[in-house]
């Protein structure tokens, strides 16, 4: 009897320790981190590895977005693939997906490093628009990957893959909010807005809420109130709260301690006695350190592993692997067709609300994803619309997806600050600003100035933009250019007497505009111009010497296509850029001969041409995959080619004055290379970019071109002109050197050669943008 009793005690024992397995329900709680909070994928991919079931969610900030996307049915390695995908870096970092920006609003590139946003109301007070993170990626990414779970849900947070929560706080009573329905990525990008750095968005009923790190970054509290889990596993990459002053150490946490001011701490020992803290080393990382996503998902893996033993003795229950895929599967596919059946806008008057909406294309009685993801991005291409926010909500009377924009104006002013400083005396300061109206068209004034020694230059224009399936606008503008080549003046000063060439341009016209999709753009324009040369016909100049004056008065007009990619406005790695131009021209040219015309008359003659040009740059990754953090790496090739019927000026300088010239490198235009101009040329080049240094790039590029039929001196008077009937030999161009980009703009130092005898090495070194604008035949 003894020995049968033990048996059956033993039995029952093992019986009860089954039943007590199979009915643990295991909650996961993760904290907010910023960028640390990436660590939390790994620690997933460790518990699904080990079949160790996850029966509820709870996160905040960084937490919500991870535990969000495992709520709804993504898996570990899918979460893994997203973040290191290199368009994730764009999303946090605020830059346009490539291929996903609409040019429909761009200006030419502006060199201006700070771009300040304003708003001023009818009463003409003005305040400061915060530079906070621009969101308009981010929050759409999440409306789109997170919409179709909450449809399966139906809105309830109980009925996603896993149940889950999202911490938020309330802003003006700081009260802690447990997101528990609703739209998905709502409540996720409401957990994430860091004050100061993503804005907070309104809520359909009329509040905004914080991130909820702010109240509660590790809510253990909340997943106890909500599921009462049996065991709680708890993922904290944020602060953690110690029992006394750590005295030892307090100068090693200070920095990161700092990032998270504000964030509530997270209680080591608030998972409770049987429950598993897992806390990854994240000591030398930051909460903007996204672009080391690989890293921080292997130290969330590690940290997981060194706790495996424990969690493996404290969480007997075993999830079924191919069951919980097929469960995975089967609650995907229960996803409503991606169909819109309608797009509605709030936040705006009437009128505006309907220029909104007429960037939505539409296919038949729907629109597609294609649709709609093509009219968010024309939106949200301008500053005057920062502040849109996409809903997207499964309707089941309309059997289709509905998109909803929350577009508030943000920026109807903004100001615009460049600072050149270069090793040669070419350094400016670059100001400009912009008001834009919006009724039934939006309206933009813009206007902007350069003040340099080489180079001063004033711009201004009105744009009337109208959407609409292709959308439209007309842009009558003004643009002034002073090129002083040789001046030796103050930045601000007078230009020295001793200078041997000016050059002068001002066109007033009308631009036509049309952008049928993404990146491009037709351009036509039409316009009067003058342009007013001054020269030496020799290098050496005497300070009593009258200088030859070319004046060229006429009329142009113009089509150019345009579809540019580029990661950069200069020194870009990747992305393509092209364009194919035509170009008419009629005009009077008006010379009077200086001190230095050797013998050649004043004359008055008419001059008409037409001229033709192409351009291509388009860049290669060399690396062998595109994941996130690895070193540039990449080739490039450029094509420029340009055909024109000019013919002769007065002098062989005012003929050169008036071609196209070939620009190669930053610096190309402001030198004044004979055997770099011309009425017709063809060039090719090739581009070298390889990381060597964090954030520093070594930069080689080498470019050959040929002039067809070029300008040459006269035999009997080197200040007349004749056409060459030849091709010339090839022109070597070389550059190599570094580049790093700062805040205000790219720094760099290279050693230059050029194939002509005034020019032919050097080393130029300049921090900013060296841009300039059209002038008045380009």
């Amino acid at each position: 009897m003894p020995k049968l009793y033990r048996t059956l005690v033993l039995l029952l024992a093992g019986l009860l320790s089954i039943s007590t397995a199979q009915a643990q329900r295991v909650g996961l709680v993760l904290s907010g981190g910023g960028a640390k909070g990436l660590a939390h994928v790994g620690v997933l991919k460790v518990l699904e590895k080990n079949r160790i079931p996850i029966d509820y969610i709870v996160g905040t900030s960084m937490g919500a977005i991870v535990g969000g996307m495992y709520a709804a049915g993504y898996s570990p390695r899918e979460i893994e693939e997203i973040v290191l995908k290199p368009e994730f870096q764009d999303w946090v970092a605020n830059r346009p997906l490539e291929g996903k920006v609409y040019n429909f609003y761009d200006a030419d590139p502006s060199p201006a490093a700070l771009h300040l946003g304003l708003a001023i109301d009818s009463a003409f007070r003005t305040r400061v628009t915060p530079r906070l993170i621009n969101d308009a990626t981010l929050n759409y990414m999440l409306a789109t990957m997170l919409a179709p779970a909450g449809a399966i849900a139906n809105y309830n947070f109980d009925n996603l893959f896993v149940p889950y929560r999202a911490v938020a706080s309330e802003v003006f009573t700081r009260q802690k909010v447990v997101q528990r329905s609703g739209s998905l990525s709502d409540a996720v990008r409401n957990s994430m807005a860091f004050p100061l750095a993503f804005r907070p968005i309104r809520q359909e009923d009329g509040r905004y809420l914080f991130d909820g790190a702010v109240v509660d970054n590790f809510p253990t509290g909340v997943i106890r109130e909500e599921f009462k889990p049996d065991v709680i596993i708890g993922v904290n990459v944020g602060d953690v709260a110690y029992s006394k002053y750590p005295k030892e150490k307090d100068d090693e946490l200070l920095t990161s301690t700092l990032v998270f001011l504000g964030s509530n701490a997270a209680d080591t020992l608030s998972v409770g006695a049987n429950g598993v803290f897992i806390q990854p080393d994240l000591t030398d990382y930051t909460a903007a350190d996204f672009g080391r996503v690989k890293r921080l998902i292997s130290l969330g893996e590690h940290a997981a592993e060194e706790k495996l033993a424990l969690t493996l003795r404290r969480i007997q229950r075993r999830e079924d692997t191919v069951a919980l895929q097929q469960r995975r599967r089967l609650f995907q596919e229960r996803a409503p067709r991606p169909t819109f059946t309608g797009v509605t806008v709030q936040g705006l008057p009437r009128q505006q609300q309907e220029f909104v909406r007429r960037f939505f294309q539409r296919s038949g009685s729907t629109y597609s994803p294609s649709d709609i993801e093509e009219g968010y991005f024309r939106l949200v291409s301008n500053d005057f619309f920062t502040n849109v926010y996409p809903r997207i909500r499964y309707s089941q009377e309309q059997k289709g997806y509905g998109l909803s924009i929350d577009a508030r104006q943000a920026n109807n002013l903004t100001a615009d600050l460049g600072v050149l400083l270069s090793s040669r005396s070419m350094s400016n300061i670059y100001l400009g600003g912009a008001y834009r109206y919006l009724n039934r068209y939006l309206y933009t004034v813009r206007g902007n100035a350069t003040i340099g020694r080489f180079y001063n230059a004033v711009q201004g224009s009105f744009r009337v933009s109208v959407p609409g399936q292709i959308p439209v606008y007309f842009e009558p503008n003004i643009t002034f250019n002073n090129l002083n080549y040789q001046d030796t003046g103050d930045l601000l000063g007078q230009n020295a007497a001793t200078s041997q060439l000016v050059q002068r341009d001002l066109k007033t016209s009308l631009q036509i505009g049309i952008s049928p999709n993404y990146r491009s753009r037709y351009i036509f324009d039409i316009g009067a111009f003058t342009n007013r040369d001054r020269f030496a016909n020799t290098s050496e100049v005497n300070s009593d010497d009258e200088l030859d004056l070319n004046r060229f008065q006429g009329i142009t007009s113009g089509i150019r296509f345009e579809r540019n990619s580029l990661d950069r406005r200069q020194y870009a790695t990747k992305g393509r850029r092209a364009e194919f131009a035509f170009r008419a021209v009629t005009g009077q040219e008006k010379y009077e001969a200086g001190t230095t015309a050797n013998g050649v008359m004043d004359r008055s003659k008419n001059q008409r041409w037409v001229r033709g040009s192409l351009f291509v740059e388009q860049y290669f990754s060399l690396n062998k995959s595109d994941s996130v953090g690895a070193k540039t790496n990449a080739w490039g090739y450029t094509v420029d080619a340009v055909a024109s019927t000019q013919g002769a000026f007065a002098t062989y300088r005012s003929s050169l004055t008036t071609s196209a010239a070939f620009l190669p490198l930053p610096d190309s235009r402001t030198l004044f290379l004979d055997n770099y101009r011309g009425t017709a040329y063809a060039a090719v080049g090739v581009r070298y970019v390889k990381g060597v240094l964090r954030g520093v790039e070594w930069r080689t590029e080498a470019f050959t071109h040929v002039l067809v039929r070029p300008w040459k001196q006269a035999f009997d008077n080197p200040v007349l002109v004749r056409r060459s009937q030849s091709i010339t030999r090839p022109y070597l161009t070389l550059m190599t050197g570094f580049v790093y980009q700062t805040p205000v703009g790219p720094l760099s130092v290279q050693a230059i050669h050029y194939d002509d005898d005034t020019h032919r090495f050097g080393v130029f070194a300049h921090i900013g943008y060296v841009l300039f604008r059209e002038r008045s035949l380009d």
